[in-house]
């Protein structure tokens, strides 16, 4: 069987983190059996330049037979003085909604050789392992209407819709749910139910679905107190569930928790379990083409792919436990170097990991 995976590299260091990642993904399919079959296609920024739209007909039609897809990263400064539907973050918008990219999983995986490059006390995020379970099509982001409008008295107001129905709230739930079995067997429900009437119906479906899954352990909080909650004492997490906007906000602040933004993978998924895989960093023009961008982010959202779209767990072990003895050794990029460690560049660090999945074999 051949796995059908699209490559969009996107902006700024997007095709540099993108080629190694790459490499990664050849080198373990290969010793592991797998068949793939590999395009590469233009989103964001990128592809406003040569196709003259964010989210283009060709890479359409490839992303819509696609089994997997990953992502560099979109955007930069070069294109902000478009109109804001033009501008490379919509392609992004539209790749999701086109897809049903329903699920968002966002890790907060703090490796121990890390440690002390969290912004939190070491004791506190040693041994840091949240999965965060984020709603990505509906919400507040997607809701109609929304716009900017002139009222009688001349003054002009925004609006935004913030709107769920039943349907999207129980199909989220049941990932988490299921997710959460295979984890620590713990899931907290994020919402304001105090406040909002979508987020009373949010905990409502929740509470109804949990039903279903009587081995997770399921707790709500208010979103506010998860805020909290995640600088005081983050570990008190497993799988933490929520709407868009919300886990928008959550999943940067847990980012955060583990030291650095260049480590933390994520995926998008569908009902048939297509993802689209992407690094949370952004795409860091400044550094752009000069061989200092971390790929490791982008290397473990291939793990992800492997995990989640390919069916191929031992695969994705496999990149996870390199990429842990390539930090073991101490090379690192430059955002996660410590005085002591070995400072390398974007394509050392992807010979390093290729290395350690050859010492592995």
């Amino acid at each position: 069987m051949s796995h059908k995976i699209v490559l969009l590299p996107g902006d700024g260091i997007g095709p540099e983190v993108v080629a190694q990642a790459e490499r990664v993904l050849r080198h373990v399919a290969q010793q592991h059996g797998l068949t793939l079959d590999i395009a590469e296609a233009d989103l964001g920024g990128i592809a406003i330049d040569r196709q003259g739209a964010a989210y283009p007909a060709s890479t359409q039609a490839l992303a819509r037979e696609a089994d997997a897809i990953l992502l560099g990263a979109v955007g930069g400064p070069k294109w902000d003085t478009l109109p804001a539907a033009e501008r490379p973050e919509r392609g992004l918008l539209a790749i999701r909604a086109d897809l049903d990219l329903f699920a968002n999983l966002r890790p907060a995986l703090l490796y121990p050789q890390l440690a002390d490059a969290s912004s939190l006390k070491a004791e506190l995020v040693a041994g840091l392992d949240i999965l965060i379970v984020r709603e990505l099509t509906g919400g507040i982001y997607f809701g109609e209407p929304r716009g900017i409008r002139t009222r009688e008295d001349g003054e002009r107001e925004g609006f935004n819709t913030y709107i769920y129905r039943e349907s999207e709230i129980e199909r989220i739930a049941r990932l988490a749910f299921t997710l959460a079995e295979k984890r620590g067997g713990r899931l907290t429900s994020v919402d304001k139910a105090n406040v909002l009437e979508v987020t009373q119906l949010w905990r409502e479906v929740v509470s109804r679905v949990a039903a279903d899954y009587t081995n997770v352990d399921l707790s709500h909080m208010y979103v506010d107190n998860a805020a909290m909650q995640l600088v005081r004492a983050p570990k008190q997490f497993d799988v933490m569930v929520t709407g868009n906007i919300f886990g928008d906000i959550l999943s940067d602040t847990a980012a955060m928790l583990t030291g650095s933004i260049g480590m933390l993978p994520s995926a998008s998924l569908n009902a048939d379990a297509c993802g689209l895989y992407e690094p949370v960093h952004g795409s860091a023009p400044d550094i752009a083409g000069q061989d200092k961008a971390n790929p490791l982010a982008t290397i473990l959202s291939v793990a992800m792919m492997l995990r989640y779209s390919l069916n191929a767990p031992e695969a994705a072990t496999a990149v996870e436990q390199a990429v842990s003895a390539v930090l073991d050794s101490g090379l690192r990029t430059g955002d996660i170097a410590g005085t002591a460690d070995k400072v390398v560049g974007t394509v050392a660090m992807g010979d390093a990991v290729v290395a350690a999945l050859d010492a592995a074999a």
